[in-house]
């Protein structure tokens, strides 16, 4: 009898994310990030950030689950930058490992198939940088996803900024863009950052796209140079950008270069050099502009990791700081309970900055900074509030 209610215990234990061994209890949580495939420098930073934030709570004792602490151990899963791994990932989480929530994955495209696994299986995931709103949006019903949240901004905000910051700060009265159709991060904010360009009065003279994985941009940028634009804005990633621009100089392409929070990654510095010195791009965070608890965590990262953090690993840290933040008011650590925890969140400050949260939305309302390339490194140059 006493086996049986043994073995019982265990399996409900399992079942809530969290496994005893011993008189120790420990809470399993997953990450999925983009460790191989098309950004391995994101994926990098996720784990880089979530193995940090988990450290340091394991380091303080454990987690405050109620009255009692416990210690959390991590569970990664690369998804290849492919979409069926990772919701092949998300599914492996929930059901094998058995997981108590999940942190990623970061690109949109990977982030929303993931995503909808999570809220089919009831789990929570907090997505630290897809900023695309079909992430957390239930397109069936158009109302919030109830187990998926996010530590970013979406794209209608980014979009907004970058559009009046192209015309009032740039004076940019007429615009092109460049965009990855099959992706719904790059689609989605080139039709955001158009909409509210020619709204506030600027003008598109040229939308053209490319497909994921294409290396060659010389008959769109052709199409660009003719229409003769006053900025270009490149919503890519950071490994397509440097390439883009390049290639639109050797065209004679001299008009300058915006982009978004994809543009975030150091990788960029070392893939672009001196051909993107001087262009500016919205992200999350400034390094070189931090408030002090993100001071400390930037000190921390560079200390374990020997880089300066990005814009994914502070987001994935507040995402973390998001997740364990929710366990200890629930003082609980049952998928449920983590939920609930965050939908009721009316506030958080991370490292990436204030975020304000409404009973109805699982999108956080933060500023975003704008960044200018200046000297091989990201410069700080102004904020743009909500």
């Amino acid at each position: 009898m006493k086996k049986a209610l043994s073995l019982l215990v265990f399996s409900m234990l399992i079942s809530l994310g969290v496994t005893a061994w011993g008189a120790e209890k420990t809470i399993k949580l997953g990450v999925i990030a983009e460790l191989t495939g098309d950004m391995p420098a994101v994926g990098a930073s996720c784990r880089n950030a979530a193995e940090m934030a988990v450290k340091e709570i394991n380091a303080a004792g454990g987690l405050q689950v109620g009255k009692e602490k416990m210690k959390v151990a991590l569970v990664v899963e690369d998804n290849a930058g492919k979409a069926d791994q990772s919701a092949a990932a998300a599914q492996k989480l929930i059901t094998q490992d058995e997981v108590a929530a999940i942190v990623g994955p970061n690109a949109s495209r990977y982030a929303i198939p993931a995503s909808e696994i999570a809220e089919s299986s009831e789990t929570v995931l907090i997505t630290p940088w897809s900023t695309n709103p079909k992430t957390t949006l239930d397109t069936n019903t158009n109302q919030p996803k109830k187990y998926v949240f996010r530590a970013c901004f979406i794209d209608p905000f980014q979009g907004g900024v970058l559009a009046k910051f192209a015309l009032e700060k740039l004076k940019a009265k007429k615009a092109a863009v460049l965009y990855d159709v099959a992706s719904d991060y790059n689609k989605g904010i080139a039709e955001v950052f158009k909409e509210n360009y020619e709204k506030l009065g600027g003008k598109i003279v040229a939308f053209e796209t490319y497909t994921t994985n294409d290396k060659d941009f010389s008959a769109q940028l052709t199409k660009i140079k003719d229409a003769k634009p006053d900025v270009i804005f490149l919503p890519n990633y950071y490994s397509e950008v440097p390439l883009q621009v390049q290639q639109a100089k050797r065209l004679g392409i001299t008009v300058p270069f915006i982009g978004s929070d994809s543009w975030g990654s150091n990788e960029l510095l070392t893939l672009g050099g001196a051909d993107l010195n001087g262009y500016y791009f919205s992200t999350h965070y400034a390094a070189d502009n931090a408030a002090p608890v993100a001071k400390k965590f930037i000190a921390d990262y560079e200390k374990a990791y020997g880089v300066k953090p990005d814009d994914v690993a502070a987001l994935t840290y507040d995402a973390f700081g998001l997740l364990f933040n929710s366990i200890k008011n629930a003082g609980k650590a049952d998928r449920e309970s983590i939920r609930a925890a965050l939908s009721t969140l009316p506030s958080y400050k991370g490292v990436t900055g204030d975020m304000k949260f409404q009973a109805d939305s699982r999108d956080p309302i933060k500023s975003a900074v704008i960044l200018q390339i200046k000297d091989g490194k990201f410069t700080y140059f102004t904020n743009a509030n909500p």
